[in-house]
């Protein structure tokens, strides 16, 4: 068997990953936030959150390998690998990145073919969504919101995802931004202004509240609310730049788009 053996997951994408791919035998430990697969929470000791992590209980499981995303974990992997842990953190942003991603961790855990197969297969479903959706007669402005205090709006790969299902963005210069304090809106009535026709709303680690968004101030002017459009996409879904966003995610939100433009009918 060649690549690692006892690879610890930060983030719920490796370990979703990993386990589509059937390598889920090098996993040692997950992160305590990981839902998908569902199995991954009963087999797996929970190890890390997303900033912070038990970095004693990570080296008792003797890593070969760490997987994280992103510079928010970079003071985990520091710690890490000042105990001599390798540790590769990914920094992918968008669904060309998340297909890129998917490959080079099943080339390094020695799972390259089947790595290629199924990011070859994502993407065969993401066409095939891309041209459902360009049968649509019209397509929604969708205001997609990552949390509500502030307000944050898409990443990029969230931005793609509503595109590909027949929607457009309307903060498409702000889900170019990597970092969530670039995404924030100073100002609530900057949606107001871009009239979304959709809002989507996944609150990362807690309930979307469709009630509180259609009450604040000035807010019954936007098309989505006053038509009742407002509707939660679970965070695990789509907040997670991994298999679940290019799967379930993207039918999520194809679904709220068809049936918006049923009503349009």
């Amino acid at each position: 068997m060649t690549g690692p053996q006892r690879i610890v997951c930060l983030t719920e994408e490796p370990t979703e990953t990993l386990y589509a791919l059937g390598e889920q035998h090098r996993i040692v430990g997950i992160s305590g936030f990981t839902v998908r697969p569902a199995v991954a929470r009963r087999e797996k000791p929970k190890v890390s959150a997303f900033t912070s992590a038990k970095i004693g209980e990570i080296l008792k499981l003797k890593p070969d390998f760490v997987v994280g995303f992103s510079d928010i974990q970079a003071e985990i992997a520091a710690e890490l690998i000042k105990h001599g842990v390798e540790v590769w953190i990914s920094n992918h942003r968008s669904v060309d990145g998340i297909l890129d991603y998917i490959r080079r961790l099943g080339a390094l855990v020695g799972a390259g073919d089947r790595a290629n197969a199924y990011a070859d297969e994502l993407a065969r479903g993401l066409q095939v969504i891309e041209a459902q959706a360009a049968g649509l007669p019209r397509r929604p402005r969708v205001y997609f919101e990552e949390w509500d205090e502030p307000l944050i709006t898409g990443i990029q790969w969230v931005a793609e995802l509503v595109r590909i299902a027949g929607g457009d963005d309307v903060f498409p210069e702000r889900s170019a931004e990597s970092l969530a304090k670039q995404r924030i809106l100073a100002d609530g009535q900057e949606v107001v202004r871009r009239a979304p026709d959709i809002i989507l709303g996944s609150w990362c680690g807690k309930k979307f509240r469709p009630e509180k968004v259609a009450a604040r101030p000035g807010w019954d002017a936007i098309p989505a609310v006053r038509a009742g459009q407002l509707h939660e996409i679970k965070s695990p879904l789509i907040l997670q730049p991994g298999p679940a966003a290019l799967t379930d995610g993207v039918a999520e939100i194809a679904r709220v788009i068809r049936a918006w433009s049923a009503a349009q009918a």
